[in-house]
């Protein structure tokens, strides 16, 4: 019991690892996964594996805090990029001044001529020094904004690239559970109909305990895939966590029903993958929740309702009966 609740608690650490920095949580998942599988059955938990565990934390920090020192000087590099394109704004600006004031006082002094050869002299060379500033200034201005420019599109690149791997799963590649949730408040702010399904893998501890979490990893990015292949190009499919996978179908629940049976057939099934011993066979089975949107409730009462229809389903398949894929207690809604 102790130890299976250590397993439990260093695969906690491992997904908030990956939530709270999806740059450098990844490994540390994995590493505590490896320590996890070599946790004997039969002995207590090693001093050397605390110390393991211990380790890979103290060293999941220090590249953590390495992480986002690197991204605190990237905004601050962007920062005086800005500033320093400012101050050369304002040193032209304060240039193309001085010189429009030298001008006006050269006009000052043409106006004060009376030979009329000296005046056209005068305003022929004071509109050619004007001209060289004017194309002087513009030549500056456009090199500026095409060096701030540049700036600004290498870091939108960062930010891009920063923003997708936080929407992924890192063990999967499916969407983060955080970006899922973010579209699922989109769509509950919004009037269109859409359902949400829980997808739960039958057994899969019996996966781990049988045959390590390398394997059980492995199995999970396999499922990802088929359960990404199954679904149609609008679906948003994500891991929620552990063995459970969400889908969010935009659409009623007579369409979705249909689509969630499809994905049933597709992703269950035999699967072969390669373990330290050579291929394993392992068929998998997974219980499937669905649940329409009602409005006014809120996307915890939504995703809890989905979560009780798979547990009712999963009931229903170990006591040898079959319960449509979206069996479901209606919400009493204020």
């Amino acid at each position: 019991m102790i130890k299976d609740a250590y397993r439990s608690a260093l695969g906690e650490m491992g997904r908030a690892g990956m939530d709270a920095c999806p740059g450098t949580g990844a490994e540390l998942a994995h590493q505590l996964s490896e320590l996890s599988g070599k946790i004997g059955a039969d002995a207590a938990v090693q001093p050397e594996t605390d110390n393991a565990v211990r380790a890979s934390l103290q060293d999941w920090g220090r590249r953590t805090a390495r992480h986002f020192q690197q991204k605190a000087g990237e905004v601050k590099e962007m920062l005086l990029a800005m500033a320093r394109t400012a101050e050369s704004v304002g040193e032209r600006d304060q240039r193309c001044a001085r010189q429009i004031d030298e001008v006006t006082t050269q006009l000052r002094r043409i106006a004060s001529l009376d030979d009329i050869t000296q005046m056209r002299a005068s305003i022929e060379k004071s509109a050619t020094e004007l001209k060289t500033s004017i194309e002087r200034l513009n030549a500056e201005g456009k090199a500026v904004i095409d060096a701030m420019h540049a700036k600004v599109v290498t870091f939108q690149v960062k930010l891009e690239e920063a923003e997708q791997l936080a929407s992924l799963d890192a063990l999967t590649r499916l969407r983060s559970r955080l970006w899922v949730e973010g579209q699922l408040e989109q769509r509950i702010a919004g009037t269109a109909n859409f359902c949400v399904a829980i997808v739960d893998i039958d057994d899969f501890k019996g996966v781990n305990d049988t045959y390590g979490h390398i394997v059980g990893d492995e199995l999970l990015r396999q499922f990802a895939n088929e359960l990404r292949s199954a679904c149609r190009s609008n679906d948003i499919v994500g891991r929620w966590g552990g063995d459970e996978f969400l889908i969010v179908l935009d659409c009623a629940l007579d369409a979705a029903e249909a689509q969630i049976e499809r994905v049933r057939a597709w992703v269950c099934g035999p699967y072969t993958v390669e373990g330290t011993a050579g291929q394993i066979r392992v068929d998998v089975s997974a219980s499937i929740g669905l649940a329409a949107y009602a409005a006014p409730e809120t996307m915890e009462q939504l995703l809890d309702c989905a979560d009780s229809a798979m547990y009712r389903n999963k009931a229903a398949a170990k006591e040898g009966t079959a319960l449509p894929v979206a069996t479901r207690e209606r919400r009493k809604t204020a």
